[in-house]
């Protein structure tokens, strides 16, 4: 079930994982790098996008992708909170 388009609705789990058998764990310190990098691995077929939250501009880099990279699945990783959880889905993940 490769995804081509941008998406309308979320994905389910099996979804997921039936698009997506590699999604890459990306760890961003600098906003400017998350969209030409989540442009990149969506050339390269990977849609699917995991930023952790481990740094300050975490939730920023997942809003700008989400925003400017229509094809990329983003979703957020080390979320340790539901403070973290609600932040990231603000964001758009």
């Amino acid at each position: 079930m490769a995804v081509t388009k941008p998406l309308t609705k979320p994905l389910t789990a099996l979804e997921v994982m039936q698009d997506a058998p590699v999604i890459p764990v990306i760890v961003l310190r600098d906003v400017r790098h998350a969209v030409p990098l989540a442009q990149a691995l969506v050339a390269g077929g990977i849609r699917m996008l995991e930023v952790t939250l481990r740094t300050s501009e975490a939730l920023a880099c997942i809003a700008r992708i989400a925003r400017e990279v229509p094809h990329a699945v983003v979703g957020a990783g080390t979320v340790r909170s539901a403070a973290d959880a609600r932040a990231a889905v603000d964001a758009g993940a």
